[in-house]
């Protein structure tokens, strides 16, 4: 039987989405950006269709060429929101209708009643920052205030997103957890797509750094996801980073909780030995994102693309007859972009059988494109959304 492999590469947008100016972001092409500021050597994903996606989708190809080996599109958007939630909920299937609550920008950012709600069940002695900001500046901002009086760090971005940050010894960690179940239950009619705890270690601004201790308290998908309906078949779902969270636990079968893309990367090749039969198996990458398009650093992106790019042959060795590889991205985050957020781009779709065709999988109006294309692979669904692509030319 079949097997199918989604792995994210968490932000890799290709520029190009027609609604970017409604988001701010007219202009931003986080492979492109990267690729004028370093020459990016990627002959794996190159081979796999990644420069030609970008040719697609805004009409530069920024890589040497190399010889099609797999089948390669363009994916857009139809969900209104650029975060990882929105975006890989899409991709299985599930497209939003709605908007999700945010917090407005300005201090502090969060209601009263929420502040005083949080404060109050949790017997804190307040909260630290309650503003927009980046987490790793945030943490270092306020994270010696933070250890001097027991008050965590609370803050937010354009994303539909409430952080909690504390200390995992001086704070303890199981308590983060707990404030930030209580943060999640209050914020249910605000419709925040989700509460994120953010342990971090050290004892001075210069030596905080975040732990893989990261835990999302996310909203369960409001329709069946590409998991759940493998999971109903039967089917073996393992589920790699923060896949877990993201769905709410809801179909994403046995997962693998790692921290670094380099550990993903082992965990994905461990399990891909042992997936079952009609199984799938899905991985966020997602450091790209947060060590590297937050942070605004394109150089260090573009090295951490060369390295996954370095172990591409390692994926694909694990494959057998009949499985499906795809490599795709749940948003984009130019890393020359203004900010430190996210941007609205359309994402590169990848794909390999062993077998296949070579080809164009051409403009996808949708990521559900991706869940309906792996579940009629796989022979579950059909999912609400989504159209599947021909497997072969």
């Amino acid at each position: 039987m079949p097997r199918a492999f989604i792995l994210v590469l968490d932000s890799l947008g290709v520029g190009g989405a027609p609604d970017a100016a409604a988001f701010g972001d007219a202009g931003a092409n986080t492979f492109l950006h990267i690729a004028e500021r370093m020459p990016l050597a990627l002959p794996h994903l190159a081979s796999l269709g990644l420069g030609l996606a970008a040719e697609l989708s805004a009409g530069r190809n920024p890589l040497p060429p190399q010889p099609l080996i797999g089948q390669y599109g363009v994916a857009r958007e139809v969900s209104r929101g650029k975060d990882t939630i929105t975006g890989h909920w899409e991709i299985t299937g599930v497209p939003l209708a709605f908007d999700w609550g945010y917090f407005p920008h300005r201090i502090p950012a969060f209601p009263k009643e929420l502040i005083d709600g949080i404060v109050s069940r949790c017997a804190l002695p307040g909260l630290l920052a309650m503003c927009h900001a980046s987490g790793t500046q945030v943490i270092e901002d306020f994270g010696e205030e933070h250890i001097r009086t027991g008050k965590p760090i609370a803050y937010t971005s354009v994303d539909s997103v409430l952080q909690i940050a504390a200390h995992e010894v001086h704070f303890g960690l199981e308590r983060l957890y707990e404030v930030c179940r209580v943060a999640r239950e209050l914020t249910y009619p605000m419709n925040i797509g989700r509460v994120i705890a953010r342990p971090f270690v050290g004892e001075t601004a210069a030596t905080f750094t975040r732990t893989g201790h990261r835990k999302d308290f996310s909203v369960k998908p409001p329709a069946p996801t590409l998991l759940d309906m493998v999971s109903a078949a039967g089917g073996d779902v393992v589920s790699v980073g923060k896949i877990g969270d993201i769905f709410a636990h809801s179909g994403t079968g046995r997962e693998i909780k790692v921290a670094g893309n380099p550990a993903f990367l082992e965990a994905t090749l461990s399990a891909m030995d042992g997936l079952g039969d009609g199984g799938l198996l899905m991985t966020n990458f997602v450091d790209f994102d947060t060590e590297f398009g937050h942070r605004r650093d394109a150089i260090g992106y573009g090295q951490a693309l060369e390295a996954f790019d370095r172990e591409v042959p390692r994926i694909m060795a694990k494959l057998r007859g009949g499985d499906l590889l795809v490599l795709t991205a749940d948003h984009g985050n130019d890393p020359t972009w203004p900010g430190t957020d996210h941007t609205r781009e359309q994402i590169p779709v990848m794909t390999y059988r062993p077998g296949n065709t070579p080809g164009c999988l051409g403009l996808r109006h949708s990521f559900a494109d991706i869940g309906q294309s792996v579940a009629a692979h796989l022979g579950v669904g059909p999912l609400a959304s989504g159209t599947a692509w021909a497997m072969d030319m």
